[in-house]
């Protein structure tokens, strides 16, 4: 089992699929979790069933473009469990569309979540653990999207290559202190936002029926078969450790061999 007994760790878009999977693995080996979701009752939810299941865990409703809000989340954390360990900036958002017609409030609608909300998450953290005398650990959720663009989710693959540039980027400037970034890169998750996915295929044309475009992309899956969200549990709970100390500055691809790179 992984060192994370009572190790104060952050998890936004925690609500639901990947996130909620993670925090309650995380929870399960005696992390102290703070669930972070812009819907309260879904943050709720989690965090009611970490506790049920004698874990630790509170729920705090954030708007991970919102700085103050960011800002909060982590005061929160700290209030509750004593300081801040590791930060999982996992919140995200997608959307389908042709590469010619992506206009500027579909970029900024994406990429304000998928990059700028990150930077805030890292920047805010990195402020409190130097507050706490240095050390720390930032992990981001990617995309195989990071690695390579697909054009019906082109502004969204920009905003995964973004995260992959930040977490390079933190880890440079901050690695002295003891702090290091990684990501994780998934590939197909059955989780809500590939229906989200799905269905702006099937609303552009692109694809006809009901997870035809799921199926299409989880097809270059070599493992043969798409991702669950539990799948991403292992790397999670190796990168909140101390297994993990020697790393930083990796995006690892999590993706059933979708993408080799």
């Amino acid at each position: 089992m992984p060192d994370l007994m009572d190790k104060s760790i952050v998890v936004t878009g925690a609500g639901r699929g990947i996130g909620a999977a993670m925090a309650k693995a995380l929870a399960a080996d005696g992390a102290k979790l703070t669930i972070a979701d812009r819907t309260e009752a879904d943050a709720r939810q989690v965090a009611d069933a970490i506790r049920a299941a004698g874990g630790t865990a509170i729920a705090v409703t954030v708007d991970v473009r919102d700085r103050a809000a960011v800002r909060r989340m982590i005061d929160e954390a700290v209030k509750a469990h004593g300081r801040l360990d590791v930060i999982f900036n996992n919140a995200g958002i997608a959307q389908t569309k042709p590469f010619l017609d992506i206009t500027e409030d579909d970029w900024h609608t994406v990429l304000d979540v998928n990059a700028m909300g990150v930077l805030i998450g890292m920047q805010e953290a990195i402020k409190t653990f130097r507050a706490q005398g240095g050390g720390g650990k930032i992990i981001n959720t990617a995309s195989i999207a990071g690695k390579q663009g697909y054009e019906p989710l082109a502004h969204y693959s920009a905003s995964k290559f973004a995260v992959v540039a930040l977490t390079q980027a933190a880890a440079r400037g901050f690695g002295k202190e003891g702090i290091t970034a990684n990501a994780i890169c998934p590939g197909v998750v059955a989780t809500e936002m590939w229906k989200i996915i799905d269905q702006g295929f099937r609303d552009t044309g692109i694809t006809k029926s009901e997870n035809e475009a799921f199926n299409m992309f989880a097809a270059g899956a070599v493992l043969g078969r798409p991702s669950q969200a539990e799948d991403l549990i292992g790397v999670a709970r190796f990168l909140a450790s101390s297994d993990s100390d020697f790393m930083t500055g990796q995006s690892l691809l999590v993706d059933g061999g979708m993408v080799f790179a």
